[in-house]
């Protein structure tokens, strides 16, 4: 599967965005959907993840302020992000591992999924 990020942008704290991605080339319900973010001189981190059946996972610095979801007909997954602050700041990038239904392992590792979209840049100024 291929994925296109999109929706990046310059916000200020406190803002809202909603990033998008877009996957082709696949059976897009088949896949868990996630986000991780990489801000300058840190290593990526997962952000959030949604499974086949729902099941939803946030990182610790995101939870209760972001949320994911996914429309599998359009093959859309989408993280939006509320009361965004600085520490957001970050290059986002969307993910995509496939998997049987069933699966219900925890999949928060950059190495648990073989597809990568771009990128899409988030600033949050103060």
């Amino acid at each position: 599967v291929q994925l296109q990020a999109s929706g990046g942008g310059l916000v200020q704290a406190g803002d809202s965005l909603r990033l998008a991605c877009v996957g082709s080339g696949g059976t897009f319900n088949r896949y868990v959907m996630a986000w991780f973010r990489q801000a300058p001189g840190k290593e990526r981190e997962f952000v959030a993840a949604i499974y086949r059946n729902g099941r939803l996972l946030f990182g610790d610095s995101v939870e209760g302020r972001f949320t994911i979801s996914r429309d599998n007909a359009k093959k859309t997954v989408y993280l939006q992000m509320n009361n965004l602050k600085p520490e957001d700041t970050a290059v986002y990038y969307c993910a995509a591992k496939h998997t049987i239904l069933s699966d219900s392992r925890v999949f928060t590792f950059q190495d648990d999924y073989g597809y990568w979209g771009q990128g899409t840049l988030v600033t949050v100024s103060s």
